[in-house]
């Protein structure tokens, strides 16, 4: 048979729904520990239990019916929610837990069960001397007998008995509400407890699991005939009723008893009920039925996560996932799930039980909630739930999700993320092709990126160059040749500013050159990832480099800022190469653009220790721009051991003043840059300034040179030439003088 999550028989409407986690709500908790919270926190401190709680189920409940309207949910329930959200690998990680919570729960309800035989077992030792020394001898029958009955029926069974058991459960609600007080007058305090009384988050952490019955209504995804109406309908409505009782029988409780008979009689209920019987009777039904419950939601999660194929063994995968003919029923994990409640049913502590389930569905939990965060943020196109929660009310399940399973126990927090990560990096071990956290992440990012540009592009109402940074942009038919400029615009833009690099393709348009430029772009990418930077890549395709350039230079940059500078490269055994950007100064000029050409040597930029910034009579506009940019350049990590050094070459008698200048423009812009490292040259008209820096510059990793479009024009490329002996060489020209403060 076909491994699939699809029951052909799905016949279960909303009812089933809404009873599954109703009596789930309104079970052990309610009629055995409710009465202690009350007791030990007061009348304030349960409405503040149920508040807290709610803060938590309601937006839960919420995001799972957006989430359950907007795509099929098959079975696994919350598991099958979250894998698709989250991607698999941190559905696996949260699921097995949930899985795992789920199969605790069965031992949960299976214990509460037991205790709810204590007025027999008390009735048998008064009235005939039978003891019946372990609430075990209960409890291990019974989790056998439902463990027969479901692999035997499946949840068809469970489905019918759930009918009386919901109305035996209200009936007994309505007795207990229709009793009196266990004698005397009780006065109504709002905050009256019992002194030496457990901690607030104490009790939370005892009473939260009676918040779960969401996740048991989602557990029957798969048996759903139409599961984007049946769960956001079921779930609210038992949350809502859920919460509405609880607040009513708190208000009860308060009024009938006092706080040292609430804290020390788990049966006060029992005392105040009308006929006393059907409390525990009540409780009975609802255990039992929690039980069944739960042993129908957690073989379903556990056969999705077989059929996701997260195991590591093939095996187990299909042995998980295997159902019965037609109607699917998770036999094999059905079986795994009762061996589990065993387990922990011989354990027979209630409280422990509790605090344990109550960890993973809180985090199950908050995961949901975040889940819902994201689609709104990420406004997927394809996102279009019927029913709309709103982001902010995620907000507050996943924030108040987080907080409280610290303040439950934060011992116990860690141990369940510690967890919950390990199951992680195992899946995704094992796993490798389910990497990455699905779509919902990509879209988040692609709305806060889109966000950022919009507010940056607004924001920046000051002068650009008051407070310059560099929007570098570099177009290059040699990307696969030489990676001098792709490097020296990753050193611009790691921490200061934004580059992109676009590699130029030669031709036309077409299905072929089109094609072509997407394999180039992967090859670019997977270049760019060898190597620590934030440069975004892309490709062009033009007839002419000309053309090529001006459409580049008219690129709104996706930095949210226009680009502001533009950089060219050629080898030094090829000058001719600028010829082509030579011819599109006077566009570059035009466009307001800072002009920055790299000399590419076989020295290339040596051990990325000296800068060497060669300042001239001629530039007055650009000494500031050639100083910023070693700064920026010396910021990254691969030039973490250099330094800078400036050398100043002016008529003899303005040395001193330029000296003077250019050190109160070191300090007062706190530039590393030591005053020793500073020094003037004069200028010698009967010298070549080139033989100068050729020479002083000989073992720099950098020299930055300024020119001027004037130059440019009267002498061509020959201002970038005859630089035979030294390593890289960055030529600069800016279109201003720009601010250091």
């Amino acid at each position: 048979m076909p491994r699939t999550l699809s029951n052909h028989k799905a016949n279960f409407g909303t009812l089933p729904v809404f009873m599954t986690a109703i009596s789930t709500i309104l079970g052990a908790i309610l009629f055995l520990r409710f009465g202690y919270a009350v007791g030990h926190v007061g009348f304030i401190g349960a409405v503040g239990i149920i508040a807290l709680g709610h803060l938590v189920t309601i937006p839960t409940a919420l995001a799972v019916a957006e989430i359950a309207t907007n795509q099929k949910v098959l079975g696994g329930g919350a598991y099958y929610i979250i894998s698709r959200s989250f991607g698999l690998n941190i559905g696996a990680a949260i699921g097995i837990t949930l899985y795992l919570s789920q199969a605790i729960s069965v031992a949960f309800y299976i214990i509460a069960f037991g205790e709810a035989f204590e007025p027999v077992m008390n009735w048998l030792s008064d009235s005939y001397n039978i003891n019946i020394p372990d609430n075990r001898f209960i409890t291990i029958p019974a989790t056998l007998g439902i463990g027969a009955l479901i692999l035997r029926r499946g949840a068809n069974l469970g489905m019918k008995a759930l009918y009386f058991v919901v109305a035996l459960l209200f009936t007994s609600i309505l007795f207990f509400l229709a009793g009196k007080s266990t004698g005397g007058e009780i006065t109504f305090v709002l905050n009256d407890r019992i002194s030496g009384a457990d901690p607030f988050f104490y009790v939370f952490t005892i009473i939260f699991p009676a918040f779960t019955g969401l996740a048991a209504g989602l557990g029957l995804s798969g048996d759903l005939k139409n599961p984007t109406k049946s769960i956001p309908a079921g779930t609210l409505w038992a949350t809502f009723v859920g919460m509405l009782v609880y607040l009513v029988v708190a208000y009860k409780l308060t009024i009938s008893a006092t706080p040292e008979q609430l804290a020390s009689d788990q049966f006060i209920m029992q005392k105040i009920a009308i006929w006393g019987p059907i409390i525990p009777i009540g409780l009975a039904a609802a255990t039992i039925s929690s039980a069944l419950g739960s042993m129908m939601v957690a073989p379903r999660t556990l056969q999705a996560i077989g059929v996701d194929n997260i195991f590591p063994s093939k095996f187990m995968n299909d042995w998980f996932a295997k159902g019965k003919p037609v109607s699917n029923e998770p036999f094999n994990s059905s079986l795994i799930t009762i061996v589990i409640a065993f387990a922990f049913v011989l354990v027979g502590e209630l409280n422990f039980v509790a605090q344990t389930i109550s960890m993973f569905f809180m985090v199950t939990y908050g995961a949901i909630c975040v889940i819902s965060l994201l689609e709104h943020f990420a406004a997927d196109p394809s996102y279009r739930p019927t029913f709309r929660s709103k982001w902010y009310i995620s907000a507050i399940g996943a924030i108040f999700s987080i907080w409280l399973i610290f303040k439950m126990n934060g011992l116990y927090a860690t141990i369940s993320l510690v967890v919950m990560g390990m199951i992680y990096y195992y899946v995704t071990t094992y796993s490798k092709e389910q990497k990455g956290l699905g779509k919902l992440f990509r879209g988040v990012v692609f709305q806060l990126s889109r966000q950022l540009q919009i507010f940056a592009q607004r924001a920046d109402k000051e002068d650009p160059d008051k407070y310059w940074r560099p929007f570098v942009i570099c177009i290059s038919q040699d990307t696969f040749v030489r990676r001098s400029a792709f490097d020296v615009l990753r050193w611009l833009s790691l921490k200061y500013g934004f580059g992109t690099y676009i590699h130029y393709i030669e031709g036309y348009l077409s299905k072929e050159t089109n094609q072509d430029s997407k394999e180039i772009l992967k090859k670019l990418i997977n270049l760019a990832a060898g190597s620590r930077n934030r440069v975004y890549l892309d490709t062009i395709i033009s007839p002419s480099y000309t053309s090529a350039i001006a459409q580049v230079i008219q690129l709104s940059g996706i930095s949210g800022k226009g680009n502001n500078m533009i950089l060219f490269e050629f080898s030094r055994t090829n000058p001719e190469a600028l010829i082509e950007v030579l011819k599109n100064h006077r566009l570059l000029e035009t466009t307001n653009f800072d002009i920055c050409v790299l000399n590419t040597s076989y020295k290339s930029f040596g051990y990325k220790k000296d800068i060497h910034i060669w300042i001239s009579i001629m530039d007055y506009e650009n000494a500031n721009l050639m100083i910023l940019l070693a700064y920026i350049i010396l910021g990254h990590p691969e030039w973490r051991k250099g330094q800078i050094k400036i050398f100043v070459m002016h008529t003899p008698d303005e040395l001193d003043r330029k000296r003077i200048d250019l050190l109160d423009l070191i300090k007062s812009g706190r530039l590393p840059i030591s005053s020793a490292n500073v020094e003037l040259i004069p200028a010698d008209p009967d010298v070549n300034p080139k033989l100068i820096i050729s020479k002083k510059s000989l073992d720099a990793d950098l020299t930055i040179i300024g020119f001027r479009s004037e130059l440019l024009k009267a002498e061509g490329i020959k201002i970038f030439t005859d630089y035979e002996d030294i390593g890289n060489i960055l030529f600069v020209s800016s279109t201003k003088e720009k601010e250091i403060k």
